[in-house]
Order: structure tokens, then sequence, then C-alpha cells
């Protein structure tokens, strides 16, 4: 027997219009893309290789700034501050993309990373990453994604249910299913060209919702001066200490006491999430993984025509990059109890900050508005799932189905691309209980990350810089980083899944648990590196032929010319510009 509970929402009808109305201009624009797609691979997965660079730039935004951001990172920084907003001024690592990637990925005529990295080295090393990266969006995007949309029902329509049977399925699980349901049909559908021609449509919808949710939040505190007094120098400050206040540095275990009064031991390098040391090395790795060699983001760049147009969409999602919402303006409503109700939420439920961006939308905005925000909101965890659907497809059918099977029609890959996007959605939805048990959905997130991004960084960023590398250094350095970033993602997860509290204090497995993820991180681009470098030299020199035009290196002359062909002096000032604002917002943000 199917039962739908009793709702009551915080939306009113006004609000329910306006997500409609979005709703149906984003499904208009799905079916102008659907009609225009031609039954092929190219159309399919890279739009037919003539997409814009302005929409181009809006599908990296959106994609970028989705659930993990607008969901994930209101919860730490509710709590603890800009410290993430290290991973939001990554918007120079586009301009790396833009400057030093493009003529690279452009000249190669590639559809995926993986087929790129097997014309630098060899196609085992495709097979590998291909594998890494799929396993990657799983347990991360994809799950997370999911995972997002529950929270925004939970929060949005906490009483929400359909009963079926014996079986109830709460509001958290319907809003992941329904997210799942309306970003997988067009899709899997429309392919890459649906999916950048929404982004840009949410991308319109995402930055003016998140800036009247802003503006009306600053109003209430009483003004920008007024949020800094209530949040303090420690909340405003980009460069956390390596040793947290109130612990004594030492290499040996010390003793420490949390807010609650109990006594725990940790040694001083274990306990702090986001020291600067971390931030200044770890964090840039996965900024230059994610932005320069992920599928995910530079499927974008492989669906431009020529190197200008790829070139000028980086520098104007870099541009859009620069327009993040600092969310400290929770923490400051709850601090100052200026909205009653938020307050009283935090107060009743200790994991509230994980929903705090819908809760500000709930308690914060008048009707209409707020169904704007909500569409938003939507938008966000609709464009980040679109994207790595498509790039998931990609990778499997481009990679390893038309390996397996060379003679498939173009017919047959695109449907095995849509199968393939199915079966990923399913084991995500198995990995979420990980998800939820983990602490902090953005933390979850930059750790996973973290353990396995690494190696991928260090075979393209070294592949590129140095030709002397080859193909069995970058594969035993891929084998070994990937299994140390595995080692340390298994050893978390029965912690995470709470099947027990923890490892046995002083054990070989509790010290790697406990070990900061940003210094573990680290390690593995180290060991990577260093298995990449020796085994090279300890084996043949790379043939010059394969590697022409693959590296800096081994450029031609008219490679050279005809890059610098594609540039002129507006791409270097906007570039500029960018890094000014950069440099600025790590000068203001210092506490």
């Amino acid at each position: 027997m199917l039962a739908v509970g009793q709702v009551h929402s915080m939306l009113t009808g006004l609000d329910w219009v306006v997500i409609a109305l979005y709703f149906g201009v984003l499904f208009c624009v799905a079916w102008w893309a659907i009609r225009k797609n031609k039954d092929t691979a190219a159309d399919y997965f890279l739009g037919g290789r003539n997409l814009g660079w302005w929409v181009i730039g809006a599908s990296i935004f959106a994609s970028n700034i989705g659930s993990e951001h607008i969901v994930g990172l209101a919860g730490p920084g509710a709590k603890a501050g800009v410290a993430l907003a290290h991973y939001e001024l990554h918007a120079w690592c586009l301009l790396v993309l833009a400057w030093v990637f493009v003529p690279l990925y452009a000249r190669s005529l590639v559809f995926t990373m993986p087929e790129f990295l097997e014309k630098r080295f060899c196609t085992k090393s495709r097979y590998m990453l291909s594998i890494v990266s799929i396993v990657t969006f799983i347990v991360s995007k994809i799950a997370v994604g999911i995972f997002a949309g529950g929270v925004v029902f939970g929060t949005l329509l906490p009483e929400l249910k359909i009963t079926v049977g014996s079986l109830v399925i709460d509001s958290f699980w319907i809003g992941s299913i329904s997210v799942i349901i309306l970003t997988g049909l067009y899709t899997t559908i429309g392919g890459m060209r649906a999916v950048v021609y929404n982004d840009a449509v949410q991308v319109v919808v995402l930055i003016g919702g998140s800036a009247m949710l802003t503006g009306y939040g600053l109003i209430k505190l009483g003004g920008w001066g007024e949020l800094r007094s209530l949040c303090g120098s420690d909340m405003f400050n980009l460069w956390k200490p390596m040793v947290p206040p109130g612990v004594i540095s030492s290499w040996s275990p010390v003793w420490e006491k949390t807010a609650s009064g109990e006594t725990i031991r940790q040694a001083w390098y274990f306990n702090q999430n986001f020291p600067w040391l971390g931030m200044a090395i770890c964090a840039p790795v996965i900024g230059l993984w994610y932005w320069c060699t992920d599928q995910y983001i530079v499927q974008r760049a492989l669906g431009a025509p020529n190197q200008t147009v790829a070139r000028q969409g980086r520098i104007f999602a870099a541009f859009l990059k620069l327009f993040p919402v600092y969310l400290l303006i929770c923490y400051a409503l709850v601090k100052s109890n200026k909205v009653p109700a938020l307050t009283a939420a935090f107060a009743a439920d200790p994991n509230a900050a994980q929903g705090a961006f819908p809760l500000m939308v709930q308690h914060l905005l008048p009707a209409g508005l707020r169904g704007i925000v909500v569409a938003g909101l939507l938008s966000a965890l609709m464009g980040s799932l679109a994207g790595v659907f498509n790039a998931c497809s990609t990778l499997f059918t481009v990679d390893i189905y038309e390996k397996l099977r060379p003679k498939a029609t173009q017919s047959e890959l695109v449907r095995m691309g849509r199968m393939a996007t199915g079966v990923m959605i399913v084991i995500a939805m198995l990995w979420i209980p990980v998800v939820k048990g983990a602490h902090g959905l953005y933390g979850y997130l930059q750790s996973i990350q973290g353990y396995l991004a690494p190696p991928i960084f260090v075979v393209f960023f070294f592949g590129v810089f140095w030709k002397r590398l080859n193909a069995k250094g970058c594969l035993w350095a891929m084998i070994i980083g990937f299994i140390v970033g595995m080692f340390r993602m298994l050893v978390d997860t029965p912690i995470t899944l709470g099947l027990f509290k923890s490892y046995r204090e002083g054990s070989f497995f509790w010290i790697v648990n406990n070990i900061n993820f940003q210094y573990f991180s680290i390690l593995i681009t180290i060991i990577s590196a260093i298995v990449m470098i020796v085994v090279s030299y300890m084996t043949e020199v790379p043939d010059a032929k394969q590697i022409s035009g693959l590296t800096f290196a081994t450029a031609t002359a008219e490679d050279k010319a005809k890059t610098r062909a594609s540039w002129g002096k507006l791409e270097v000032i906007c570039s500029i510009i960018v890094l000014v604002c950069i440099t600025f917002a790590y000068i203001y943000f210092r506490g």
C-alpha cells in the first residue's frame, strides 16, 4: 500500500510556482539540445566540439559550484570560518589549464584524459586512469551529489514521507531519488550539449540566488563590519596554525581537553583539520588535478572548436570562481540570535550545520525569493551531477567499452554510455551511508580527493614538463600511489560507518586513521613522484616520435606558433585581473 505523509513546508504557493517555471525553462533547453544532437559519440560526449566560450565557462562554474559547495561548504563555513576558501580561490588553477594544458589537449584531439595519457605514455596507463577516475567519481561526486539532494529535501520538507507497505521512505531519500531522476533524464538523453546549455541557465539563477541570500543575511546582521565583529579574527583567517592553540607541540602523543571537557590523547600533527602547511601543499595538488586533469572539468575544454575558445572559456570560468559565497553569515546569525528560528535549529540539532544553506533559505528569505534560491540550489545539485554523469559515461564508453569492442557503432557507444550512467548511480547510492557517517560533506569530499588525486597529478604534470619520464614510470607511480590512497580509504571506512569507534590506540591502523588527511595526501604525492622518477631513469628513454607535441620540450615550432596566434592582449589582461583579485583575498583574509 502506498501512502504519502502530510507535508508541512516553509515554501509557499508562490515559491512552488517559481520553482516550476524554472524547471520548465530547464527542460525546454534540454529538449532544444536533444533535437540538435546527432547520434554520434563526438556530439553526445563533447557537444560536437563546437561549444562557445561563454557556454564552456558557465558550464565549468555550474559543474564546480554544485552540491559539495552550496550544501557541503556551508557546514564547515558555519563552524570553522573561511579556512576552506583556499579551495575556492583555486581560480588560478583554471589559468594553468587555459595557458598550459589547453594547447596540449587541443593538439591531441582526445575525448578523455586517459586517452591523452595513453598517447603520452601507454595503453595500460589509460586503463588504470579510467578505472580509478570512475571509482573517484562514484564515491565522491555522484555519492556526494545524491547525498546533498537528500540534505536539501530533508531540511526544507522534513515531514515528507512515503509509506510502501512496512517500508517508510523519508524526505532525505525522496529528495535523493528525485534529484537523480530529474538530472539523469536530461543527461542520459541529451548528452553533453544538454548539460552545458542547462548549466548556462543554471549559472544565472545560482549566482543571483546566492547573492540575494548573502545580501539579506548582511542586512539582517547590520553589514559587513558587524559580520566580521561577530565572527572574530580566527573565523576570518585563511591560514590555520599547524598546532592548534592549547595543544602542546610534541612529536610524542599528548593529552588534550575537548570543548566538552573530555580528555583525549592525540598527536599534535593529527588533530588540525586544515593547517596552513596542508593548505599550502595539498590543496594546490588537489586543485591542479581537479581543474587541469579531471575529466569532469576538462571535458568542457575538449568540446571547444579551437584553442582560442577553450582558453577564453577557462578565463571566463576563473572570473565566475571569484564570487564564492563565504557562508560565515550562518555562523554570525546563529551567534547573534538575529534569526531566532535559525539559532533554535542549531541548538536542537548538533549536525544542523550540514543543512546550513537550506536553513538560511528557510528562515531568512521572503516568499517568491525563497523559491528562486531553492531553484538555484537545485540547479547546483543537478548541474554538478549532470556533469559527472556525462563524464562517467564518456570514460566508460570511450576508454573501456570501445577498446573491448572496436567495431561498435556510434549508436551502440551512445547506448552503452547511458546504461553505464545508470549502473554507476546505483553503486553511488549504496555508498551513501559512508558519506552520511563522515564528519561533514565537504571534508569527506576533500579527503577522498586527497587520497586519490596525487598520483594523477604527478603523472600529468611531471609527464608534460619532463620528457625523460616514460610509460613504466607513469604506470608504477599510479599503481603504488593508488594502492596507498585506497589503503587509507579502507582504513577510514569502518570508522566512518560507525562499525567501531576507534582502532586500538597507538596501533598502526590507529596512526594511519588519525593522520591529517592533507599530510597523508602530501605523503602520497611524494611517494608517487619518487616512484615515477626512479623507475623512468632505470628503464628505457621514451620514443621521441611518440611524445612529439605532447610535452613542452617536444612541441614543434609550428605548434608554438599556432598557440601564440590563439591569444591576444585581452586574455592576458583578464588573467592578470583574476590573479590580482586572488592575491587581495589572501591578504584580506589573514585573520
